[in-house]
């Protein structure tokens, strides 16, 4: 159901496959060091959530968060996506299908819609296009291969 993607002892993305919804209660994907947090809440009718607040954290106390982390749900389709190491340099692909969930922490990373996809994205903000992302082309479908797991 959870699969590590691992590029030299670097967690690049978790990925979640769809299975997940069967589970009940609360379920968290990720571990508590991780500077995003990705869970699943499954709850009978009348279920209560007490009412809560999260306190704010003093600066550095947990993590330092230094990148973008993105989540990505796929609500309908199949999506490859493309792994880049930090030199830009292809490593392999995975295929993400409906209902599946995606983690993406590190490195960099592509995407082409195989069947078409609806999905939602999540990240931290505040976000600026022009100051977080480099855009980098090295799409070369001939190199294109999908690493097992």
């Amino acid at each position: 159901m959870i699969e590590k993607v691992y590029n030299q002892k670097k967690l690049y993305a978790l990925i979640v496959r769809s299975p997940y919804r069967k589970k009940k209660g609360i379920s968290f994907f990720t571990d508590a060091k991780a500077s995003q947090q990705v869970g699943f809440m499954k709850h009978k009718k009348n279920h209560i959530i007490l009412p809560h607040k999260h306190n704010k954290r003093k600066k550095n106390t947990i993590a330092k968060i230094d990148t973008t982390t993105e989540v990505l749900i796929i609500l309908k389709g199949i999506l490859r996506v493309d792994f880049y190491n930090q030199k830009e340099k292809y490593l392999f692909s995975k295929k993400l299908y409906t209902n599946d969930l995606i983690m993406l922490s590190s490195g960099g990373h592509g995407f082409k819609v195989l069947k078409d996809v609806e999905m939602i994205e999540v990240k931290q903000g505040p976000y600026s296009i022009s100051n977080d992302k480099v855009k980098f082309d090295k799409t070369d479908e001939n190199k294109i291969k999908f690493k097992k797991k």
